[in-house]
């Protein structure tokens, strides 16, 4: 009856106490295990973050540099989306660790502490009513040995009195003392008798407590603490999923995002822009004129008029050997690596107008920004000035002069490179080139001459690849005086000084040259492999380099061609 009052109780199980408890344990370590898993999987996450964010930074244009040029591009503005969405995504799997530390991880650190705490706090009640009883079974078995014993020794007493009672030869005196023996071990076992019936009677009712009430309330509360185990290890994984899920919709706008930047992506619009950036403003060559072939004539080795090829590095030699070609314009390629002049001279005319109108617009923001901060100031000082109390108006002083001084550098900027685009726009000669010396040479021998006459020959390619532009009369002069036969007199008179050697060069390649030309030319001299030169001019950025062979033969050669060796103190050939 008890039992089926009981139920489906652990008290069914009063005799298993240890395997109860070595299940509870077991129970215990299966939420460490379930809460390492946890954690582990936040660190995966985090981890996963970390490596997404930093693949979405390593691949992050850098600043100033070619890849956020690139950004115009329809394809590439796409990418840098695609990036960015992924670095949103990355900071949805950190959302996931922090939840799961937060919500779960730590939920079950606490649980976990409560729980043992309540475990031991149960068995220790459970052992102590088990040494409760097994202590009163002991009394019991000590107070029955001691009834049993009594009553041996008080039936040996009584054979004894017996025996000594029916000896004719014992005295009276014997005997009697053999009878008091006989009933005091008579008394001792009846008073054994009474302690043991009296511990039996209290050992089966503490008994009947230990297994009747004390033992399955202990399991009650055992079963109890284990069903809330199960169910709070069951919210935990349903958290486990529901973070997940909570995460899932941000993470699709991250993938929509995705997709969205890669359908943005207009592959005509890309090329236009392609156009857009690399037109170069250049007009195409002319058409090369037929030079007939006769006895004792030479074919001239010279571009047409309107090539756009660069004289000076017709014929350069690798330095594998063989010669190149000369290229036309279409095929040049712009080795230029560093940031180029001040005015963008070493690009095309096209090119060189958009940089120019670029950096105004930027140098205009500077201005438009250090005006606006020169206005506030000024507001605060007039604020200052009606109101002492709040601050000292020539406070303000100083950093109002600096504005100024600041603006007034700003617009001279502004005016420079407006000149400089005037320049482009106009196809104006360039102010910051030397004036060159031109002789009556040049304007007896100006139709005759092989010479660039349109404004495209202006520009010019210079041996590492990069354009500069030069005024269209430097380029006839050195031209018509390399083709001069009487250069030599024109120059034989003195009336120039001799430039000086600042350096010398090594030929790191051979290089062919126009006709070597004695006195000041400006033209190109040949150099071979190895050679040693004085350096009378430094490249000025147009790249070409002014040697000198002797008193008598000097021109230019390229500077990527030779080894230039400047010294401290100016010494003459």
């Amino acid at each position: 009856m008890m039992e089926e009052r009981m139920g489906n109780c652990w008290s069914y199980t009063k005799d298993q106490f240890d395997n109860l408890e070595k299940h509870t344990q077991s129970g215990i370590e299966f939420v460490e295990r379930y809460s390492k898993f946890v954690k582990e999987r936040s660190e995966i996450e985090i981890s996963y973050a970390k490596q997404i964010r930093n693949l979405s930074k390593k691949y992050q244009p850098k600043k100033n540099s070619r890849e956020e040029e690139e950004n115009k591009y329809t394809s590439c503005r796409a990418f840098l989306s695609t990036l960015n969405e992924l670095n949103d995504y990355a900071g949805q799997h950190e959302v996931i660790a922090e939840n799961l530390t937060s919500q779960i991880i730590t939920e079950l650190s606490r649980y976990l502490t409560e729980l043992k705490a309540e475990r031991k706090s149960h068995f220790h009640d459970g052992r102590k009513a088990q040494q409760q009883i097994e202590s009163l079974w002991k009394q019991l078995e000590s107070s029955k040995r001691r009834f049993e014993r009594d009553c041996k020794e008080a039936d040996r007493a009584q054979q004894y009195f017996e025996r000594m009672d029916a000896d004719i030869n014992v005295t009276k005196a014997d005997v009697e003392k053999a009878r008091q023996q006989a009933q005091m071990r008579h008394q001792i076992a009846a008073d054994s008798k009474t302690e043991y019936s009296n511990y039996l009677t209290k050992f089966n009712q503490e008994q009947n407590e230990h297994y009747y009430t004390l033992i399955p309330n202990i399991f009650q509360k055992l079963q109890e603490m284990e069903e809330r185990r199960i169910e709070r290890v069951g919210v935990s994984m349903k958290t486990y999923a529901d973070v997940d899920r909570e995460v899932l919709p941000i993470v699709g706008k991250c993938l929509d995002g995705m997709t969205k930047a890669a359908e943005s992506i207009e592959p005509k619009t890309d090329s236009k822009q392609v156009v857009e950036s690399y037109k170069s403003g250049f007009e195409p060559p002319g058409d090369v004129e037929f030079e007939d072939y006769g006895p004792g004539q030479t074919m001239k080795r010279t571009v047409s008029e309107t090539s756009l090829s660069n004289s000076r590095g017709e014929a350069k030699e690798r330095p594998g050997g063989g010669k190149s070609k000369g290229k036309l314009w279409p095929f040049i390629k712009n080795k230029n690596k560093g940031s180029g002049p001040e005015d963008f001279s070493h690009l095309p005319p096209e090119q060189r107008r958009k940089k120019l109108q670029a950096k105004i617009d930027d140098i205009n923001k500077d201005i438009q920004k250090e005006m606006d901060q020169k206005d506030a100031l000024t507001k605060m000082k007039g604020v200052y000035e009606k109101n002492p109390q709040m601050g000292d108006p020539a406070s303000v002083d100083p950093r109002l002069v600096e504005m100024a001084m600041n603006i007034e550098k700003l617009q001279s900027e502004v005016q420079k490179f407006e000149g400089w685009l005037a320049e482009v726009e106009g196809r104006l000669p360039s102010r910051s080139d030397p004036p060159r010396r031109q002789s009556g040479l040049y304007e007896s021998q100006n139709s005759n001459s092989t010479m660039v006459d349109n404004n495209c020959a202006q520009d010019r390619e210079s041996p590492d690849g990069s354009y500069t532009e030069e005024q269209s009369s430097e380029t006839q002069v050195k031209v018509a005086i390399a083709n001069t036969p009487e250069f030599d007199d024109e120059f034989d008179d003195g009336d120039e000084e001799t430039l000086p050697t600042i350096g010398t060069c090594k030929a790191v390649y051979s290089f062919e040259g126009n006709t070597p030309l004695t006195g000041h030319n400006e033209g190109t001299i040949s150099v071979t492999e190895g050679e040693l030169l004085f350096v009378i001019e430094q490249d000025k950025g147009d790249g070409w380099t002014r040697v000198r062979r002797n008193e008598e033969e000097e021109g230019y050669v390229p500077t990527s061609y030779v080894e230039v060796f400047l010294e401290t103190n100016t010494k003459d050939s």
